[in-house]
């Protein structure tokens, strides 16, 4: 876990409130078996494969996979540069993702996404561990990190889990 307690402060607040602002139909399902932001963030470590949704120019919607990693409390993705998803979340920010586990777990999140290492400008902020944190898992030569790979982060304005028994999870 690499949150800090105002960022899982944060995260609470989100799961709470989009809980709060779902459909009656969807809090049917999920009120009683969601999971603190605590508890989320044992469970979504290391790399976690996520459903990518973004939307083409004439408004179609597309789905493809990416690599998520869970940190502070946040989506982050990679891509190639020359990727659909690319050029779609380059004209289009908004994105959402979902990652799921069997029955066990569903976490989905919809949001706006932040370029982390744009081709031309200034990387954001935190960049640096990032990548360093990216390096230790994929490897320092496993992609051309300053060309090849562009790197997002999800802001997330609605996040909602469904997690029957997250003590499993955690436990598993």
């Amino acid at each position: 876990m690499r949150e800090t307690q105002a960022e899982l402060d944060e995260l609470q607040k989100l799961l709470d409130a989009s809980l709060s602002r779902s459909t009656a139909h969807l809090r049917s399902i999920v009120a009683e078996r969601t999971t603190t932001a605590e508890r989320l963030t044992e469970v979504l470590t290391g790399m976690c494969t996520l459903a990518l949704s973004t939307v083409t120019a004439k408004g179609e919607p597309r789905i493809s996979g990416v690599d998520g990693h869970f940190l502070h409390g946040r989506w982050h993705f990679g891509t190639a540069r020359t990727a659909a998803k690319a050029r779609h979340l380059a004209a289009r920010p908004a994105a959402s993702v979902a990652h799921m586990r069997g029955e066990e777990l569903g976490v989905f999140t919809h949001g706006t996404v932040e370029v982390l290492n744009p081709q031309d400008g200034e990387p954001a902020a935190d960049w640096p561990y990032l990548l360093a944190y990216l390096k230790e898992l994929y490897g320092d030569d496993a992609f051309d990190w300053d060309g090849e790979v562009v790197f997002y982060r999800l802001h997330p304005h609605w996040m909602t889990v469904y997690a029957p028994d997250v003590g499993e999870l955690i436990a598993g």
